[in-house]
This record gives structure tokens, C-alpha cells and sequence, in this order.
């Protein structure tokens, strides 16, 4: 679509309304080549279809991307929403479509399996949820977690785990194999039991890990205590190792809910462009496994939608639901995916969200684990070398830059309703952060945003410009309040020689400036770089919520794909300089309280954050009447008559 007025429009192949049925469905949408780019399930099709063919200019950016990429659409009706629910998936895991959620999981979990078959049971790790006859138990985050607790657990209960071609072996030959020979398995080869001593050990080790029963200390302890009496000093020794290896055990798996409680509790962090996902399976009331993977989100789902997917990917061919399932929003489809996950499950399955009490806790901390997990996979992203030259010429492409941006300054604005108004300044070299060159402005006054902007970037570029002594004074408020140190806690002075090293850095040359908004803020910003007549420095713009870049009288953004490197590495600037203005505003928002209220008698701590929390700001405190602070919770008609009072007979200005 080239024009504007296409952009009034929809797309040729919208089918008519009439033509659309109002039954349970699932949607397909196919390009010229007839390959599926999205797959979508709906309870009523029409309603849901009529969403994507509203006129272009209305829709969100990537699925106006989708829907124009796409060259018809076509629907299959079914019975119910559970049906829907599960040709939906069978077509995602078929097609692979592009504009779906991508999981980055590999789906195999590792698992603690018992071959209660075999004539001689043994224990061992595998991804195979098919053997006949075994037991199994997991799933576990990692291999290496369940090789530590089997470990552990060899140690109470030595039982086999020899590969069943040298049990064969040992045992033709009358030889024990190498575990055997070591101590370290009472297998039927070693001679030291019968086959069956060795089922009714394997036994014990299968009750044990189904009820985890601590009563085991005490017997442990009990019989330790006997062999030493009776000076059978080397049982006494083989009890003490095993009473260490079950408090071991006990200590790795913590109990956090009643000993009867299986659930699985999902925690999910996003953003626009990608989610991390943390799953606690919880068994016996204890953390059983701790799983977790991260999503590209090529089109921005919201939470409700992406938990539908989430639990969907969750529960594939190897992991069972347990009866309950805690997620931290429920889809609109709740009812349907309960019935999906009962039908997986072979029992009645609650899908829910924890308000309250332990539930709610471990669905917290399973959702913080899932912020570090995002984070990080952000980070490293951004980190790896190869990654960060891809992103830059990918940044240099888009936007037509004559060579890559090697460094990038973002600019972001912070206030608190209009009051201490500030700025930051973060810098990027090479796709990495340059913290010791990060910068904060104070902006006195302001109309908006965007004079902000302006403010800031004539100020900036007035180095580049040769203009710095012009504005000599403010640089150096600039350099005392905001350079240096890189991290949140910047001097609030500095001496002759590190002013001058600090103008140095501050006057080196960016290739690409980037401020925080769409059109009017990156107008603001064309207009300082024109009034500086600094030249060859371009210059874009990020709108957060559609992640849309914006450049200089353009009429439309430019539209990176949603998992593409340059799109990261434009967020984790955006954000880090966010990150790093919010701080700002708020160390401000701090000092002006200790300044102006914390010398007023009867305010304490706890109601000096009521009347900042109720009226925004110093200065708004100071416009109040007294009958408007009576009313915040704490403060009574003679507190508030005090605080009007010393406020306005305090002659010096007041913070802004």
C-alpha cells in the first residue's frame, strides 16, 4: 500500500460479511505462494475476521504487516471452542507460521526413569517418555540437576544404573560391573543381593520418591545410633552417609505448599518484541522442576492470549498437566483450554490466578525469575559480536546511513506531572553501553515533551557546533550534576581537569541521535539539529508502543521485523535511557523532600511520602490550601496549618 488514502482501506481479498460464518472456527492466512503466515482460532469467526479488515491506518503496525503480506484468508468451522483450540495447535505445529508466537524451546525434558520391567530394575536419565513398564519422574530444568539428586538418592537406595548390556555382561561372567566393583551399586551382578532384594530396595526407591517421607531421617538416625551401640562401627559409618545423603536431598527440594498440593505455576514477563517464561512444577508440595524458555513475538499479543499460547507449548507430548495450573492472567478462551488440558491430563484440570496466600508467592517469584530470564536473554543478545554488527548495518540500511552507527546517543524526558523535569543521556559504542559517558540534564521549565527534546539537543549540540561558549554556564551545571561515573550516583561536583576531560567525551561526534517518541518528538529534535547546523548526524525516533521508528518528515515508520537484532538493540537504548531519566527524576523527587518537608515538626517519613504520593510534587504542595492537605490520610487540619504555614514563610524558592 503507497499511498495515504490506501491506507483509508482494506485489503482486496476481504471477504464479504455474509460470507464469514458466526460458528466456533480456525483461520488461516496465506500469502501469493499459498504458504500460511498466521493460524487463529475464534469463537465466532466473523467477530474475530472483521478485526483484521477494519481500514488499514486503524490497525496495529504488524498485523496491518500480516494482513498485507497475506493474499487471502481461509476458515475451517468446528463443533466447539475445545475443537478450535486443538486444530489451532495441530495447524501452528504443522505450518510453522511466522506471524505466530515462536517458542525458542527444544521441548525435551529430562526425566528420572525406573524400568520396573526389567528383571533388574535400574534408574537412570532420559528423554524417552516411551519405555514400557517405566517409572518416571521429573520433568527436571536441566540434566545436570537430576543426575545431583539421583546421585544423592544412590547413596540412600544403591540401587542399578548400569546400562542393561553390561548388567548382561557382569552377569554372564560373574563378574560385577564397574558401579558394582566401586561400591556404588548393590545390583544383582555385585553378589552382595538377590534379584529379589534388589526389586524390594527398587521398591523402597520408587515409594520414596513418590512420598518423599521424612519419617526416614528419624528411622536413619535411629539405626546409626544402634550399630554404634552395639560397635558395628562400619554400619554406624554406612547409616551416618545415608542420613547425610537424605537431608541433602530434603535440603534440595524445599517444600512450599501443603504435601498434597501438584500444580504447575507459570510466571511470564514481555514486551513488545519477546516474553520469557519461568514454569515452577510443584509436586508434593515441593519445587519438582524448574523450566523456562523465551518467546519472539512477531505480532504484539496481549498477556491473556500469550498465556493461551504458553500453556499450549507447555503441554505437548512429554508434560502432563497436573489438576491445577496457575497462570498470571486467564485467556478468554479459559473454559476451552480447561477442557483441552483435561482431556491431556485424563482428569479435571483448573486453570486460575493466584490472588492471595503461597499460591500467589511462588506465581510472584516465578514471575521475577522470568524479568532476570528476559533480561538476560535481551542482554546477551545485544552482547554477542556478531549479533551487534548485524544489528548496526541492519540500523544502517533502514535507516540509509552512508556507514554504520558505531555510536549511538539516545535522549529520553522525565517528569512527574509537568514538575522536575529531566533528561538523560546514554550513549552506545559499537552496540554496547558506554556508562562513563551517560549524561542528566535539569530542564527549569518546559511547555511539553517536545520543547524538552529541543531543549536538550540544542544544549548537546551546542558542543558539536562550536558553540560551548555561549553556553558555558549551563554546560558546566550539566557536566557538575550529570557526568562521570556512569551509574546512578554521579557526582555533584567535580574539580578543574575531570570538567575538562568530561566537555572532552562530551563533545565526541555520534553518529545516529535517538529520542524516545514518534513524529512530534523527533520534529522537535530535526529542529535543534537544524538550528545547531551540525551536519551529518542522522537522526530517528522510537514509539514505544507499536516499536516503530521514526525519522524526519517521513510520513510513515520504518518497520523492522519483530525479531530482527536492530529492533533489540534499539529497545535496550531506548530503555536504558528511560531507565536511566526515571532514576534521575527520582533522586530529585528525594532531595526536594528532604530540603522543604523533612524540617517541618510532626512530618515524619511515612507522611511526607503520603503528601508527596498525594500531590505529586513540592511545588504542587506549595500551591495547596491548608483544607486541601488536611485531607491527606496522617495529616490533620493543625498539621496542615503547620505545613502551609513554614512552606510559605520560607522565602527561598522552592525545588521544581
Amino acid at each position: 500500500m503507497s499511498s495515504a488514502a490506501s491506507y483509508d482501506q482494506s485489503v482486496p481479498y476481504r471477504p464479504k460479511a455474509g460470507e464469514i460464518p458466526t460458528e466456533p472456527g480456525v483461520y488461516r492466512f496465506r500469502d501469493a505462494e499459498r504458504r500460511v503466515l498466521y493460524v487463529g482460532k475464534a469463537k465466532n469467526l466473523r467477530a474475530r475476521l472483521s478485526n483484521y479488515f477494519a481500514p488499514l491506518r486503524s490497525l496495529h503496525e504488524r498485523t496491518r504487516r500480516m494482513v498485507t503480506s497475506a493474499a487471502s484468508v481461509e476458515w475451517t468451522v468446528v463443533g466447539s471452542e475445545v475443537e478450535a483450540l486443538q486444530l489451532e495447535i495441530t495447524w501452528i505445529n504443522e505450518f510453522h507460521p511466522p506471524f505466530n508466537v515462536r517458542f525458542k524451546d527444544d521441548k525435551s525434558y529430562p526425566y528420572l526413569a525406573v524400568t520396573l520391567a526389567d528383571e533388574a530394575p535400574r534408574a537412570f536419565v532420559t528423554r524417552n517418555r516411551k519405555l514400557r513398564g517405566a517409572r518416571y519422574f521429573g520433568p527436571y530444568p536441566k540434566v545436570w540437576a537430576i543426575n545431583e539428586t539421583l546421585e544423592i538418592l544412590l547413596r540412600l537406595f544403591p540401587i542399578r544404573t548400569c546400562k542393561d548390556s553390561d548388567y548382561k555382561r557382569a552377569m554372564a561372567s560373574g563378574k560385577p560391573c564397574f558401579a558394582g566393583q566401586i561400591g556404588r551399586c548393590f545390583g544383582p551382578c555385585s553378589g552382595r543381593v538377590t534379584i529379589a532384594e534388589h526389586r524390594e530396595n527398587v521398591e523402597r526407591f520408587v515409594a520414596f520418591m513418590q512420598n518423599q517421607d521424612r519419617r526416614i531421617l528419624g528411622e536413619l538416625e535411629q539405626r546409626m545410633r544402634a550399630a554404634a551401640a552395639a560397635q558395628e562401627y562400619e554400619s554406624a559409618a554406612r547409616y551416618r552417609d545415608r542420613l547425610v545423603a537424605a537431608n541433602a536431598f530434603f535440603e534440595k527440594s524445599a517444600m512450599v505448599l501443603g504435601d498434597t498440593v501438584d500444580l504447575d505455576v507459570f510466571g511470564i514477563d514481555h514486551d513488545e518484541l519477546s516474553a520469557a517464561v519461568q514454569l515452577f512444577i510443584v509436586r508434593g508440595g515441593r519445587v519438582r522442576g524448574i523450566h523456562s524458555w523465551t518467546v519472539d513475538k512477531e505480532l504484539d499479543v496481549p498477556l491473556g492470549e500469550l498465556v493461551d499460547s504458553v500453556v499450549q507449548n507447555a503441554y505437548g507430548d512429554e508434560l502432563r498437566p497436573p489438576g491445577e495450573v496457575v497462570v498470571p492472567e486467564l485467556p478468554d478462551d479459559a473454559a476451552a483450554l480447561e477442557t483441552w488440558l483435561g482431556d491431556r491430563a485424563g482428569r479435571k484440570v483448573r486453570l486460575r490466578v493466584a490472588q492471595r496466600g503461597d499460591k500467589a508467592s511462588l506465581l510472584q517469584t516465578a514471575t521475577q525469575n522470568a524479568k532476570q530470564t528476559l533480561m538476560l536473554y535481551k542482554t546477551r543478545r545485544s552482547a554477542d559480536f556478531t549479533t551487534r554488527s548485524r544489528a548496526l548495518e541492519d540500523i544502517q540500511e533502514a535507516l540509509g546511513m552512508a556507514d554504520a552507527p558505531l555510536r549511538i546517543e539516545c535522549y529520553d524526558v522525565s517528569h512527574l506531572s509537568g514538575t522536575n523535569i529531566v533528561a538523560s543521556m546514554v550513549v552506545f559504542e559499537d552496540g554496547l553501553p558506554r556508562k562513563d559517558e551517560y549524561r542528566r540534564f535539569t530542564i527549569p521549565n518546559s511547555t511539553d515533551d517536545t520543547d524538552s527534546i529541543h531543549q536538550v539537543l540544542t544544549r548537546r549540540l551546542a558542543y558539536l557546533a562550536g558553540a560551548g561558549d555561549a553556553l558555558e554556564d549551563q554546560a558546566a551545571s550539566d557536566a557538575a550534576e550529570t557526568a562521570g561515573t556512569g551509574t546512578d550516583d554521579a557526582a555533584d561536583t567535580a574539580d578543574a581537569p575531570e570538567m575538562s576531560e568530561r566537555r572532552k567525551k562530551f563533545a565526541y561526534r555520534p553518529n545516529l541521535l535517538v529520542v524516545d517518541g514518534g513524529q512530534p518528538q523527533v520534529a522537535a529534535a530535526a529542529r535543534a539539529l537544524r538550528e545547531s547546523g551540525v551536519e551529518g548526524v542522522y537522526l530517528c525516533g522510537i514509539a514505544k508502543r507499536l516499536e516503530e521508528i521514526w525519522t524526519p518528515e517521513a510520513d510513515f515508520p520504518v518497520i523492522l521485523p519483530r525479531n530482527s537484532d536492530a529492533l533489540f538493540l534499539f529497545q535496550r537504548v531506548r530503555d536504558e535511557a528511560h531507565r536511566f531519566a526515571i532514576t534521575h527524576q527520582r533522586q530529585r523527587r528525594k532531595r526536594d523532600i528532604g530540603s522543604v518537608l523533612s524540617e517541618i515538626p510532626g512530618l515524619g517519613p511515612s507522611r511526607v511520602k503520603e503528601l508527596l504520593r498525594h500531590f505529586g510534587s513540592v511545588a504542587r504542595l506549595r500551591a495547596a490550601d491548608e483544607t486541601a492537605i488536611a485531607e491527606v490520610k496522617g495529616v490533620g487540619p493543625t498539621l496542615a496549618a503547620t505545613v502551609h504555614a513554614r512552606l510559605h514563610a520560607d522565602e527561598a524558592p522552592v525545588p521544581r
